[in-house]
């Protein structure tokens, strides 16, 4: 129903309309944010972002936002992602490929969250993916990564499809063992057999290989790993300010980051949106309109509760005080709200 106002889905598609008429209006009635007692037959907030990345593209990248092992797939379009995915507007193959290597999953890993009995990782937008610093690959090797990660997506989704309850976790916890010499259950032969784990195997070792040729020039453990690649983000900072993409970061304002040690208990990330590509900082408007219809999309951008600052950091010379009163009449005009920590979320 997304797009069509409730007289437009009464008259194309009724039962559909009576059904949540019945069913959820009288909660939506009851709700105290403006925006879902007067939009009832919405699914929740619109995800503006996410919605616009996707359009036109046939698939793209996504990950669970919490996981044992950290891995990512292509989804069909025609798949609308829950709040549980992270996910990636873009189809080309090569950041899949990049992604899915030993040197994205090492980062992601380190600066990412914890979370659950079973401290899983939490892929955590804004540190996982916004401050990687993609490789600064020829168009040879990324041939050779776009080939592997097509041929990797391609044989996890043929096993499946030959074995339907075949679950990646699954075939990962056969990885896992295989590469740490370790014996397999009875269940897991099974496994092994199903998803044809020795490939998958082959084909991880053979992306790792690619990717290491394109960022880091040789094989690498992972404490050289992180510090490289820490010392690549704080390479790229200056760039990133001045508005310059490495591919796929979309904040030209970051820091480098500190590498938490793993720890337990709970953790988590609250943005669970798309990630597209940057574009340079934009100039703050001098109209008072300009400046008025330029702030809610960039509260929008920011996939997440933004403060005044973060949404001034998209504009050169943007004065926070006067961002910070845009937004406050946003909500008063109920586009915005405001939360108890003084952020601002889309309505």
């Amino acid at each position: 129903l997304d797009g069509l106002s409730d007289a437009e889905v009464r008259q194309r598609f009724p039962a559909v309309y009576q059904r949540v008429f019945e069913r959820v209006k009288p909660e939506r009635d009851q709700n105290k944010e403006r925006y879902r007692r007067e939009n009832w037959w919405l699914f929740g907030r619109k995800h503006t972002e996410l919605r616009a990345g996707l359009r036109g593209l046939h698939r793209y990248i996504s990950t669970p936002e919490t996981a044992r092992h950290r891995y990512f797939v292509f989804l069909g379009a025609e798949i609308l992602p829950d709040n549980k995915l992270v996910n990636v507007a873009l189809d080309d193959a090569h950041i899949l490929g990049v992604l899915s290597s030993r040197i994205h999953v090492t980062w992601a890993i380190h600066v990412g969250g914890w979370l659950g009995v079973g401290n899983d990782s939490v892929y955590v937008k804004t540190a996982c993916f916004e401050k990687f610093p993609f490789p600064d690959a020829t168009d040879a090797q990324k041939a050779r990564i776009r080939a592997l990660a097509e041929e990797l997506d391609a044989h996890r989704k043929r096993q499946q499809a030959k074995h339907p309850k075949l679950a990646l976790t699954d075939m990962y916890n056969v990885l896992e063992k295989l590469r740490a010499g370790e014996p397999l259950s009875k269940a897991e032969k099974v496994t092994h057999e199903q998803g044809l784990i020795s490939v998958l195997r082959q084909l991880h070792d053979d992306l790792d290989a690619a990717v290491f040729d394109a960022q880091l020039a040789h094989d690498a453990d992972r404490r050289e790993i992180l510090s490289r690649l820490v010392a690549l983000n704080a390479e790229r900072a200056p760039k990133k300010r001045a508005g310059w993409c490495a591919g796929c970061g979309r904040s030209t304002r970051r820091r480098a980051p500190r590498l938490p040690q793993r720890r337990r208990g709970l953790g988590g990330s609250r943005n669970r949106g798309g990630a597209t590509c940057c574009g340079p900082a934009r100039a703050w408007p001098d109209g008072l309109a300009e400046q008025a219809a330029a702030v809610l999309p960039r509260c929008v951008e920011v996939g997440r509760p933004a403060t005044p600052a973060d949404v001034a950091a998209a504009f050169e010379a943007a004065p926070a005080a006067r961002v910070a009163e845009w937004l406050s009449a946003l909500a008063a005009l109920g586009q915005a709200r405001q939360d108890d920590h003084g952020r601002y979320v889309t309505a």
